[in-house]
């Protein structure tokens, strides 16, 4: 796996990031410990990602390497081929990659605790699947 793919993955697994968060992040994003979402999916005016410094120092190497521009995205491809390329690197692994997972939903509702956070995960993934039928095939 190339090292662009690498850290899309990382990003959504350690960050619990969405795809279209990691692909909208810009080097003016990057903070010493944290990053910071612009307009996140949750609707508010931003969030901030706790990550490892060590993906951080990573990340900041990839857009020195890559000569990108603060205000220009980290990631500049598409949503349909990150999203395959997460599917194959699950894949690989034998795992489904993505986004709900319990401390992400713990973040996203705010200080709650594991049981009802649970409860969110379960009730969100049942009105979905309720809307996507063949879903509940694959899960």
């Amino acid at each position: 796996m190339n090292i662009r793919n690498r850290l899309i993955v990382e990003f959504m697994a350690r960050g619990g990031m969405r795809i279209g968060e990691v692909l909208n992040l810009r080097p003016c994003d990057i903070r010493e410990r944290n990053l910071t979402i612009q307009n996140p999916k949750s609707g508010r005016p931003g969030e901030v990602v706790y990550v490892s410094r060590k993906l951080l120092v990573r990340l900041n190497d990839y857009t020195k390497d890559n000569n990108i521009d603060s205000d220009n995205r980290i990631f500049p491809i598409s949503y349909v081929a990150a999203w395959s390329m997460v599917k194959k690197a699950g894949k690989l692994v034998n795992i489904e990659l993505r986004h709900a997972d319990l401390s992400t939903t713990q973040r996203y509702l705010g200080k709650v605790n594991d049981t009802e956070a649970i409860r969110w995960m379960e009730t969100l993934y049942f009105l979905y699947a309720a809307r996507v039928p063949y879903l509940a095939i694959y899960t």
